[in-house]
């Protein structure tokens, strides 16, 4: 019976590292997807997950490093840059001394806006190509990933 419930166990880790593998390659290619779109416009496809990021709050740049899989020295610079265009102020964590934050200025709300805006109609225009079952059960499933990405 013991060898039995280890049999099952190994097959079920089989499935879940199975289900992960195409999870990972799937979230991939939406990656690739999304960074296609940011070809029209005038800012990359980091800069604008940098400006994604700060859309909700001030954020930490070590926050912003970490959610970009950077160092805090190459997001610095990125940031720099977006408040060199007039996009993103920065100013001190008022709980840190330390911390630095970063905060959308009115121009970059704009320019976010207007890419996801653009990124919003290009995936619309992907979706109306399946059909209403398709759409449901992407629909569906984004509850469950949501829940996935509250557990880093």
């Amino acid at each position: 019976m013991l060898g039995c419930l280890t049999m099952r166990t190994e097959t079920e880790d089989e499935e879940l590292l199975a289900l992960a593998q195409s999870f990972r390659t799937t979230l991939r290619h939406a990656v690739y997807l999304s960074r296609s779109m940011d070809h029209d416009g005038e800012l990359s496809t980091m800069q604008l997950s940098t400006l994604g990021m700060a859309a909700d709050a001030p954020l930490r740049v070590s926050r912003i490093a970490g959610n970009l899989g950077i160092r805090v020295p190459s997001a610095t610079e990125q940031i720099i840059k977006l408040e060199q265009a007039g996009l993103v102020s920065r100013h001190q964590d008022p709980t840190d001394s330390r911390a630095v934050l970063v905060q959308l200025t009115g121009k970059g709300r704009a320019a976010w806006e207007e890419a996801s805006r653009r990124r919003n109609a290009r995936i619309a225009e992907l979706l109306g190509q399946l059909d209403a079952e398709d759409r449901a059960a992407i629909a569906a499933a984004l509850p469950v990933v949501a829940k996935l990405n509250r557990n880093p």
